[in-house]
């Protein structure tokens, strides 16, 4: 017969800790996921409760990234499709960064009524799908802006021998290939996640066969490694390059593009790096080379709170690539005095016809063509 005592240490407030010593039996198995010998005793660390804060800040937080996302990205990719037409390489990362975007943004819906039920109750299919999803539009998103990276730093430092590689053709190819990597990479996501009964609720979580801990060790350092360490590395590759060509340009926007470096490596390093600091210590969890019980519990809520944090970046990245452009702004204006003349029927409606934004686009191509600079930053 199985013997339970279960104690709660601490003086009752949110740092206490609830622990299990279970004398072993040879058929007995940990209820919970992290578990740990200490002198021959189970000591079965329970996941802690979500502070007050926190479940009223992510039900909030996920609501107003949801909409500002939506309609950031909505409207570039309305300003692409419409009125710009595709028409660079340039273009084509940017349409595709920004459907990683909304992929992302389609996710917190969900993610709001779980942070404020605490349960999910959209099925196990669902489960699976918007799991998927939400990992698919995070390895696209961070390739895209990798590969946007790489194709400023071809365009501005060797501009002169990549002319005839930076097409159309070239970009819709290579973004195919890359959402054919991202979508491989979240197989493990696809098969894992479902339904689970964890404490009497239902949630979606990663459920492992047998328990074994090695699959999301292996999900985790897939992540550091190509959601992060690769793509940083191939960051300051090429913007340090840039820095160094843009040093000897007299374009007088030089100083402009310089801020719009390190805007973009700044963003990119505060919204991706805590979470994969808190995957990598999850990593080191699963491996028990932590196994401290208070850690354990101050880890879950760290991973919630760097996971809300990396939303931010999809809602930024309309303004960071589409908004600070001279001639995606145009374009921007030229949309909204067109609509409005629409739906007022003023007279002046012809005068913003795709004739007249296909004018100022040659124009302003004719222009660019002096700078690379002023093309891809």
């Amino acid at each position: 017969m199985e013997q339970d005592l279960t104690y709660l240490l601490g003086s009752g407030g949110s740092d206490d800790i609830l622990v299990s010593y279970t004398s072993p039996t040879p058929n007995s198995s940990a209820a919970y996921e992290y578990a740990f010998d200490y002198s021959e005793l189970h000591i079965i660390c329970h996941p802690g409760s979500i502070p007050a804060f926190a479940s009223t800040l992510f039900p909030v937080l996920y609501s107003v990234l949801f909409v500002a996302g939506l309609v950031g990205n909505a409207l570039v990719v309305w300003i692409l499709t419409v009125f710009m037409k595709i028409k660079t390489m340039t273009d084509v990362y940017l349409l595709n960064l920004t459907v990683s975007d909304l992929l992302l943004v389609f996710s917190l819906p969900f993610l709001v009524q779980y942070s404020i039920v605490s349960q999910w109750t959209f099925g196990n299919a669902l489960c699976k799908i918007i799991s998927s999803v939400y990992f698919i539009g995070f390895y696209s998103n961070v390739f895209f802006i990798t590969i946007m990276s790489i194709d400023r730093y071809l365009a501005i430092v060797h501009s002169l021998h990549v002319q005839g590689i930076r097409t159309t053709a070239i970009g819709f190819i290579t973004s195919l290939v890359v959402w054919a990597v991202a979508i491989s990479a979240s197989i493990p996501d696809l098969l894992f996640f479902q339904e689970v009964n964890d404490n009497n609720q239902i949630k979606c979580l990663s459920h492992y066969p047998d328990g074994n801990n090695g699959w999301k060790t292996f999900s985790n350092f897939e992540v550091n490694v190509l959601g992060w360490l690769i793509p940083v590395i191939v960051l300051i590759f090429c913007y340090h390059s840039i820095l160094k060509n843009l040093q000897k340009c007299h374009t007088k926007n030089k100083y402009k593009a310089i801020k719009l470096v390190f805007t973009v490596v700044t963003v990119f390093f505060l919204s991706w790096t805590p979470v994969n600091i808190v995957l990598f210590l999850d990593s080191l969890r699963n491996m028990s080379v932590i196994d401290d019980c208070q850690t354990h519990q101050r880890l879950d809520l760290a991973k919630e709170l760097t996971e809300a944090l990396s939303f931010v970046h999809c809602c930024l990245n309309p303004v960071i690539y589409a908004f600070v452009g001279e001639k995606f702004k145009k374009h921007l204006r030229d949309a909204f005095k067109k609509s409005a003349c629409f739906l007022f029927n003023c007279k002046g409606y012809r005068a913003f016809s795709g004739r007249s934004l296909d004018k100022h686009s040659s124009l302003h191509t004719k222009s660019s063509q002096l700078s690379s600079v002023g093309t891809v930053l």
